[in-house]
């Protein structure tokens, strides 16, 4: 693929059609402090290998797609202050530009499913924000998922983001939901948003007969897998709603608006808990990446 580079481990199982999981590159430039993002990218990577598949890391290093970092490419992901937040609609200028950039959701998806990979793990996903009817502000996430083929496995959407309304927007757009092991909406930093799902699964073998269902009916579209944070891994629910509610009023208060909103809240509520949500953040997105490989198995 023309300003593509696939490591030789991806290529190789990508040609013998052994598992591989894709991995987002923004939770290591943007999500986790240094050096603790470095530690867990490796690990992340080491889970999915436990699990029996191959992890793809995906970023743009140089102006070229990189499909799986080597060990200088995720030093270079981790380690830059400067790393640029790429969503789809950026990458054409970052590949023309010679820049380097963290890809979030919208971006990995699509490159991954470029690539052939079926399966992406990440943490939470972006949505529909919750002064939408104020600034009709909405994640570039949930339109790539509406055209995408991919099956994604997070812990549901960003808590500081409107869950309901997401939902609804996921539904109109034809985004498959699946809850692993729950009929309620995981919540990111919570076990449950509170809002149901109306599909259940409990297996990546299950999850692999809806795939291949979905397959075969040859519509457009991701098949989103939320799998919830375990509750001994939760952030508190009382401190998680607190906390967020001084946030918005923060938030409010300063004018912050648009792109800026969601790694503000982020931010705030990583500081004011202590680093508690952060932890919760990475619990989260260690459990995906195991499910998203045997998943990945399972096809």
């Amino acid at each position: 693929m023309l300003l593509t580079e696939v490591t030789e481990e991806v290529r190789e199982a990508l040609d013998a059609r052994r598992p591989v999981v894709a991995l987002e590159s923004t939770i290591i430039a943007h999500g986790l402090p240094r050096p603790r993002n470095q530690e867990v990218a490796r690990e992340l990577e080491g889970l999915v290998r436990s699990a029996g598949a191959v992890p793809a890391t995906i970023a743009v290093l140089g102006g070229r797609v990189r499909i799986g970092l080597d060990q200088e490419g995720l030093e270079r992901i981790a380690g830059d202050g400067g790393i640029r937040k790429l969503g789809r609609r950026d990458l054409a200028p970052a590949l023309a530009a010679g820049a380097d950039g963290a890809t979030t959701v919208s971006a990995t998806a699509f490159l991954a499913a470029r690539a052939g990979i079926e399966v992406f793990a990440t943490g939470g996903l972006g949505g529909v924000h919750r002064d939408w009817a104020h600034a009709q502000d909405e994640s570039a996430d949930l339109r790539e998922l509406a055209r995408t083929r991919i099956t994604v496995v997070c812990a549901g959407v960003k808590s500081v983001l409107d869950v309901p309304a997401t939902l609804q927007r996921l539904e109109t757009l034809g985004v498959g939901v699946l809850g692993y092991g729950t009929d309620r909406f995981p919540g990111f930093y919570l076990t449950s948003s509170g809002e149901p799902v109306d599909w259940t699964v409990h297996s990546p073998d299950e999850v692999a007969a809806v795939v291949r269902a979905r397959a075969a009916l040859d519509g457009p579209g991701a098949l989103i897998v939320a799998r919830p944070v375990p509750e001994s891994e939760q952030l508190d629910p009382a401190l998680h709603d607190r906390v967020l509610g001084e946030a918005l009023d923060a938030c409010r208060e300063r004018g912050i608006s648009g792109q800026a909103v969601t790694p503000f809240l982020l931010d705030y509520l990583t500081r004011r808990t202590g680093g508690a949500s952060l932890e919760a953040n990475v619990a989260a997105v260690r459990g995906n990446a195991r499910l998203a490989a045997l998943i990945a198995a399972a096809l």
